[in-house]
């Protein structure tokens, strides 16, 4: 089969009009192909970490590849809208007619909640094809844009104007406003902004310094740690308030989790112990917290230490460090525990899905029943909680 040639032309500029569309069809081709094998790559990656979502261990090391994993699929986006982008400037015309055979998916729309800057551009004095200047306006043509204005710093003066008194000359003026720190210079906004810089997105207090200087702002490491230090001493009550609030409740929820911690030449692994207070899924209307601690390692005096005063029910994982809390002998009495099926249903699916393990199958596919039950009741009063466990889930616990 034999292809019908274009006809070459016979001008040069002819010639060389050509041979710049072929080439804008060409960097054109090349970058499509580029853009499907990143794209492909892009769905690999995705693929694979939906699969370690849904089947994989819920583990340090399977958090770690997740991460990976996302890190890698950005990488493959950016570079997809880098070669996109070159395409269309080699070949905008192409890469307009592309966009209108396929198009994108529609954006999410911007927030409504947002200030907006109206810019109302120059309109023409003359129309663009006859040059008359009687123009009659049909309406408008807006395009949004989301933009960020960079940090702006300010300095808040507080006046407390004095009066003396005609009858006694006594000097009166307005007290003094609130500080979080006493005599501190750092206003609220500023010891927060400085508090989740370093405690949520991992930021030193020495990067967070050099970003201030080159924002014009000279703030030495050690103020930023006594204003920390400060801090922490500032929030110790509403701290206490949680504590108080999470420990007088009837029920808790106890779990730990690994924390990677910066030490002397190497990372060591820490244990984030959390006590969680929820009623809401048993009908209560008290506010859910939660509490914190730290720990260097898994022992099991921490958790021992923390629940020292606490008397109610608490649902856990099997973990032996809890043992010592559940004893009948434990002052000023003994904790009742409530053993977590979600824990209890995890070595059950690790034998599931390897295929071959069809009593562990068995095994989830009840407890999953008993999930659903769950579901069901979930936020009701505890008598129609009972009741409907006492009728659905008690026949397939036994």
């Amino acid at each position: 089969m034999t292809t019908q040639l274009e006809p070459l032309p016979d001008d040069l500029a002819a010639a060389h009009a050509m041979i710049l569309a072929q080439r804008e069809q060409l960097t054109l081709a090349k970058s499509e192909v580029t853009v499907g094998r990143l794209e492909i790559e892009r769905l690999k990656l995705m693929l694979a970490k939906a699969r370690r979502e849904q089947f994989g261990q819920s583990s340090e090391r399977g958090k770690l590849l997740i991460e990976q994993l996302e890190l890698a699929i950005e990488d493959l986006e950016e570079t997809q809208a880098e070669q996109a982008t070159k395409a269309e400037i080699a070949a905008p015309e192409a890469a307009k007619e592309k966009r209108a055979q396929a198009p994108r998916p529609p954006r999410r729309p911007l927030p409504d909640n947002l200030p907006v800057e109206r810019i109302v551009e120059p309109a023409p004095c003359a129309c663009g094809k006859c040059g008359s200047a009687r123009l009659h306006k049909l309406g408008e043509v807006v395009s949004k844009t989301l933009e960020c204005e960079p940090r702006r710093w300010k300095i808040i003066e507080h006046v407390r104007e004095k009066f003396s008194c005609r009858d006694c000359e006594a000097i009166t003026e307005a007290p003094a406003p609130s500080h979080p720190i006493p005599r501190g210079f750092a206003g609220p906004s500023l010891l927060a902004m400085v508090l989740v810089n370093k405690f949520l997105l991992h930021q030193p207090l020495n990067r967070q310094s050099k970003t201030f200087a080159r924002e014009g702002i000279e703030i030495d490491v050690s103020t930023l740690a006594d204003r920390v230090g400060a801090c922490v001493v500032a929030l110790a009550p509403l701290i206490d308030a949680i504590r108080t609030h999470v420990m007088s409740a009837e029920r808790i929820h106890a779990d730990d989790t690994t924390v990677p911690v910066l030490a002397k030449m190497k990372t060591v692994t820490g244990r984030i112990w959390t006590y969680v207070r929820d009623d809401r899924p048993f009908g209560g209307s008290d506010p859910p917290a939660a509490l914190f601690y730290y720990s260097r390692n898994r022992a099991g005096e921490h958790p021992q230490r923390h629940l020292a005063g606490y008397v109610g029910l608490m649902q856990a994982d099997a973990f032996d460090g809890y043992n010592q809390l559940y004893k009948a002998g434990r002052k000023p009495a003994p904790i009742l525990e409530a053993a977590c099926w979600s824990h209890g249903r995890r070595k059950f699916f690790d034998l599931a899905k390897t295929g071959e393990a069809p009593i562990a199958a068995e095994a989830v596919r009840r407890i999953d029943e008993l999930f659903a039950i769950e579901r069901t009741i979930n936020g009701k009063a505890p008598e129609q909680r009972l009741a409907m466990r006492q009728e659905k889930s008690a026949p397939i616990v036994t």
